[in-house]
């Protein structure tokens, strides 16, 4: 039930971080807001602020609904499965995307949380592959199954489609994995029934065991032992 509680939890924070985005889009169509100055500038000074504010503004709202589902569904797992580096992921792969672009993506105005979804998606399938226990592999095949596309979007598909913000959030994520994949402990193994060592009988306490050395099985393994005959 605790579990339950918890992911709850998780799963509406990130039905309100996402719905704020989509507040800012309708507020952008409504008020016919220009938000382009938000976007990464690569090179330019003033472009620096869109590594803060480029994930917050889309270009359209098929460019929103399209990183709507995977934002929720990876942020959602990943703060349910890693809640200590959680934030520490986020804020990282949120930095180094954006400056990642700043710096080496083409002259163009980039905007869009797909590089922040990115960056997720690789933390999680890189940090499942370093610890290999039950929670980070389920999770890993549940986002793989849905989004495993991503390790192709990285690359340069579509021109208007900035795969400068994939690269780098994935490269991000990448990094994040490396220095934070074991901050959350992993879960404890419980044993099975089958594996619990019996406890000692109150009464007898070890004397229910049998000794190898007086156990008649183990009497036809042993070798004759050689006589020494002495002559006088």
């Amino acid at each position: 039930m605790k579990e339950n509680k918890r992911f709850t939890q998780c799963l509406l924070f990130s039905l309100f971080a996402v719905s704020l985005l989509w507040c800012l889009k309708s507020a952008q169509i409504l008020f016919h807001w220009d938000l382009g100055w938000m976007g990464v500038h690569p090179h330019e000074l003033l472009g620096l602020i869109g590594i803060i504010t480029a994930p917050l503004v889309h270009g359209s709202l098929e460019h929103l609904f399209n990183n709507t589902l995977p934002l929720i569904i990876m942020s959602t797992v990943l703060a349910f499965g890693y809640p200590k580096a959680f934030w520490r992921v986020l804020g990282l792969i949120w930095l180094v995307s954006g400056l990642g672009v700043w710096l080496f993506a083409r002259e163009a105005n980039h905007i869009g949380a797909s590089g922040i979804a990115h960056g997720l998606f690789f933390f999680i399938l890189v940090a499942s592959i370093f610890r290999r226990d039950k929670s980070s592999v389920a999770i890993m095949m549940i986002v793989f199954l849905l989004y495993g596309g991503m390790t192709m979007t990285i690359l340069p598909r579509e021109e208007h489609v900035s795969f400068e913000y994939h690269f780098f959030g994935a490269v991000a994520g990448f990094m994040a994995a490396l220095i934070w994949r074991n901050r959350d402990p992993k879960p404890v193994i419980k044993p099975y029934a089958w594996e619990l060592k019996p406890d000692d009988d109150p009464v007898i306490g070890d004397d229910w065991q049998v000794d190898d050395e007086l156990d008649p099985r183990h009497e036809k393994d042993k070798k004759p032992q050689p006589i020494d005959i002495t002559y006088h």
